[in-house]
């Protein structure tokens, strides 16, 4: 079982910068490849990007691209979310959440995601 924690969010002006970390609990997190997800209210939650169990490589989606960077540190069993040039459309509450590696895993999937955390508040003002 992992159980994730977010924390970091807050309210910054647009084009400024936030970091999100997720503290996992358990042994086996450098096993699990990694999400970030958010849901604006009325909306779904949907993908902004995963990151492979050593962090070799990262996925975005497209409209954070460039502007979001996910990163993990497999020892302290934590994966950060670095959001610059906010916009007040990334009012969201982000997720992060823990996948199991399948050979045809979809990590854009939120279904694919066994483990989620509370999520935590980012407000992006105009």
């Amino acid at each position: 079982q992992v159980q994730l924690v977010e924390t970091g969010g807050g309210l910054v002006q647009a084009g400024g910068s936030l970091r999100l970390s997720c503290a996992a609990s358990g042994r086996t997190f450098s096993s699990y490849i990694m999400g970030w997800f958010r849901q604006a209210p009325g909306l779904e939650r949907e993908f902004v990007g995963f990151i492979w169990w050593n962090g070799g490589s990262s996925y975005y989606a497209d409209s954070v691209k460039g502007r979001f960077t996910i990163s993990r540190d497999n020892a302290k069993n934590t994966v950060y979310l670095q959001m610059n040039s906010l916009k007040p459309e990334d009012t969201a509450v982000y997720y992060c959440a823990a996948a199991p590696f399948r050979l045809t895993g979809n990590y854009q999937d939120k279904g694919e995601y066994a483990h989620w955390g509370q999520g935590t508040q980012v407000t992006v003002s105009s």
